[in-house]
């Protein structure tokens, strides 16, 4: 059975357990859907009111869109999971031969290279969603403030934890060039990302 489809204690049961996976990969993406999740709520509750006609269309363009991040977010939970398995799996492979040995190394850099690629692509759409959470500010529903900065907390604490799991993996990661993309690319959404988050944190602290 996938993550995403276990009650919540059951999650957080084998979460607080030795079980290895799932980590703090699968708690990224899970923190990318809440935030997301949050982020349509906000949209929601501006479309439901007539006082806030003036700002339907962007809010329904912004509704759409968080709702498609959210399920790939969901989706990433199992994603990661399934990439540090490919890692575990290629390690307990037998090495007694040459041959051996060397499927073993390139089990172990694809699986590698497959556990960055799947938390770079959630630091991608937490930066797109923290993007969209920044046109929202100031045409919404003012009641939802805390939900809304929460949901980009929630964001937030996704692109920094899936930053640190690209961290992890660049190491192992053979393709130097790549490696050094996802190192320039990485660090470029994070500074991006915090900017944003910080900034609208700030003002609806300021406003409550």
């Amino acid at each position: 059975m996938k993550l995403i489809e276990l009650h919540l204690n059951e999650y957080l049961d084998i979460l607080q357990s030795d079980a290895p996976a799932p980590g703090g990969g699968s708690v990224s993406a899970l923190a990318g859907a809440q935030g997301a999740a949050l982020l349509s709520m906000v949209c929601d509750l501006t479309l439901a009111k007539e006082k806030f006609a003036e700002e339907h269309e962007l809010c329904a363009e912004i509704r759409e869109k968080a709702g498609q991040l959210y399920e790939n977010f969901a989706k990433a939970i199992d994603e990661d999971t399934e990439a540090f398995n490919l890692v575990a799996a290629a390690f307990k492979m037998p090495k007694d031969t040459d041959e051996e040995k060397a499927a073993r190394r390139k089990a172990i850099a694809d699986g590698t290279l497959e556990s960055t690629k799947v938390p770079f692509r959630v630091m991608q759409m937490a930066a797109e969603a923290l993007t969209l959470a920044d046109r929202v500010l100031g045409h919404y529903n003012r009641n939802c403030d805390s939900d809304y900065g929460v949901g980009v907390l929630n964001l937030l604490t996704c692109i920094r934890g899936a930053w640190l799991n690209v961290k992890i993996n660049l190491p192992g990661v053979k393709d130097e060039e790549l490696a050094a993309k996802y190192e320039a690319e990485g660090r470029k959404m994070i500074a991006d990302s915090e900017e944003i988050a910080e900034r609208i944190y700030k003002e609806i602290e300021e406003a409550l």
